[in-house]
């Protein structure tokens, strides 16, 4: 039987596998006996084992484009795979399963979601399928709060659950998966192929969780020797959750793992506790029943490391220095918890935000550099039309890291929305000197240029855009109204022609659609144009205003 790792009584969790008193009596009894054999007939059927998927046929499986070839020897190699989902409409996953060709050389892996399909352009950058990094930073879509949600990963061992179908996730036609595995060289070439097996619910989710992360890996320098080395680390909550499931993570000298909430009044709450912990029986632990905790209740964790010779995990002998990193033989300490908040009043601002602002203003807190703090800060405050405060905080994420080409694309919309338009189309400019085929920074450099009133230059860059992607129908439709503009009328029509017929249901576009026909006199399919938005959207009123005109003008001939 696997061993149970948490402690009885330091959370009540589904699934644990423990044995009563009575039953370790009659286990030593038996043993005490010689271990006699029962009756064969009390024996249960033979278990049926399979290489299928763990949770029946998906209603999905997504593949790696190609697979991966791993070198013999050196370090660990931490990979990310681009996985489109090939979807032609939204979908809701309740699961996911990794299957991996060869399992024993990988470590661990995540699954990403890339809402904005932001990280194509960096796909086979250096020849090889993928590209480097552990940790990936993906655009957030235009005002979408989109936080992680869900434990999107595998390691070995780990139980797979579905979750309820009120929980379930979203799943885009844009959207990819970017599958991140750490790979451990084996002394031989290896091949890496893996799938992804999603299973899908009929109904959209209702329920909108969220991972809270705890941590102090910049505390973490173990001297050789130390047995009872310490990280602490705190999170107060600006709004009450319900606590769902744990994930508490560290690798070979972690020890004792412990985490509690001290509620407003003063009450201890255990969430978990681990006196013995192993990284070959780490898991997700689900909670029997939710615990809540209100509005201004502390979470801590603190865990303990064993940097000794008596230590049977030390993977060095002797000890020596162990900082934080990401390879199995540095150490780490998170605790993570899956959250769901409380709403209260169901017209204020998403609960969330809140919970993702407190998390990252305790990283800056702890790492005054921390970059991907201060990004998603500036996220936070973008999305809350807090603009100033978005400017500064991607200033800083820049202070730290001055190339990213993210950061500069989202430095330059914050400033578009402030109507600081020299400032946006020098962030767009330069973030096109990185990368001249970020898609999003075109856009924007589009817009910005338009609302200079340098038409002519947004017609180019909607040109050199639509060349690496036609089927992009928001930059046909505003290439279509660019000509408008322009007063060039055969080409406004082509191109707004061409964002109907990718996306159907825009009243708006149907209604510049029919705009242009009236004003080349195609009064009868100018009519059409503008009842057709009128069907998408009855209160379009200047659908209706120009139906009305382009009636009478065809009435009267003129």
């Amino acid at each position: 039987m696997p061993p149970w790792p948490p402690q009885a009584g330091y959370g009540d969790f589904t699934g644990a596998r423990t044995l009563t008193e009575t039953q370790i009596h009659l286990i030593d009894d038996w043993i005490r006996a010689g271990m006699p054999e029962g009756d064969p007939r009390d024996l249960p059927p033979k278990p049926q084992f399979t290489s299928e998927w763990q949770l029946g046929p998906p209603d999905l499986i997504l593949r790696m484009a190609q697979p991966f070839h791993m070198r013999a020897g050196g370090r660990d190699i931490f990979r990310n795979f681009v996985i489109a989902s090939g979807l032609k409409e939204t979908k809701y996953v309740t699961a996911f399963e990794l299957r991996l060709s060869n399992p024993r050389v990988v470590h661990h892996a995540n699954v990403v979601l890339d809402r904005t399909q932001s990280l194509r352009r960096r796909d086979g950058e250096d020849g090889s399928p993928g590209f480097p990094g552990m940790d990936v930073t993906t655009e957030a879509a235009p005002n979408e709060f989109d936080p992680d949600s869900h434990f999107l990963f595998w390691k070995p061992g780990s139980v797979l659950m579905r979750e309820p179908p009120e929980m379930s996730w979203r799943l885009d036609p844009k959207t990819d998966l970017i599958l991140n595995l750490h790979l451990q060289p084996t002394g031989k070439d290896e091949v890496v192929q893996a799938e992804i097996g999603l299973y899908f619910s009929s109904h959209p989710p209702t329920k909108f969780p969220m991972l809270l992360q705890l941590e102090h890996d910049g505390a973490i320098d173990i001297p050789p020797g130390d047995r009872s080395f310490t990280v602490v680390d705190e999170l107060t909550l600006p709004v009450g959750v319900d606590v769902l499931a744990i994930y508490p993570h560290a690798h070979y000298l972690g020890k004792l793992i412990e985490c509690w909430a001290t509620l407003p009044n003063g009450g201890r709450k255990w969430l978990i506790r681990i006196p013995d912990w192993d990284i070959n029986w780490q898991a997700v632990y689900e909670y029997r029943q939710p615990i809540a905790l209100p509005s201004g209740t502390k979470i801590s964790m603190r865990i303990t490391y064993d940097n000794s010779a008596t230590n049977p995990r030390n993977p060095s002998n002797p000890p020596k220095e162990v900082k934080t990193g990401d390879l199995s033989t540095d150490e780490m300490g998170h605790v993570w918890l899956q959250v769901l908040p409380h709403s209260g009043n169901s017209n204020a601002v998403d609960p969330r935000m809140a919970l993702q602002e407190a998390v990252m203003l305790r990283r800056v807190q702890k790492y005054p550099a921390d970059f991907v703090a201060h990004y998603n800060l500036g996220a936070i405050y973008q999305q809350q039309d807090k603009l100033a405060e978005a400017i500064d905080c991607y200033r800083d994420a820049l202070r730290v890291e001055p190339g990213n080409a993210t950061v500069h694309n989202s430095l330059g919309s914050a400033l578009l929305a402030e109507d600081k338009i020299p400032e946006a189309i020098g962030e767009f400019r330069e973030t096109l000197r990185m990368d001249r085929d970020y898609d999003s920074a075109r856009f924007n450099l589009a817009h910005a240029l338009a609302a200079t009133g340098d038409l002519n230059g947004a017609a180019d860059e909607f040109n050199e855009l639509l060349k690496r992607d036609p089927n992009d129908a928001g930059a046909q439709a505003d290439l279509g109204t660019v000509y408008f503009k322009l007063h060039n009328y055969q080409d406004a029509l082509v191109h707004l022609q061409a964002s109907i017929t990718l996306r159907s249901d825009d009243a708006d576009v149907l209604t510049n659609y029919g705009t242009v026909l009236a004003i080349m006199g195609r009064f009868r399919e100018a009519i059409k144009a503008f009842q057709q938005a009128l069907t998408i959207d009855p209160n379009h009123e200047a659908a209706r205003a120009n139906l009305n005109q382009a009636k009478a003008n065809l009435a009267t001939g003129h």
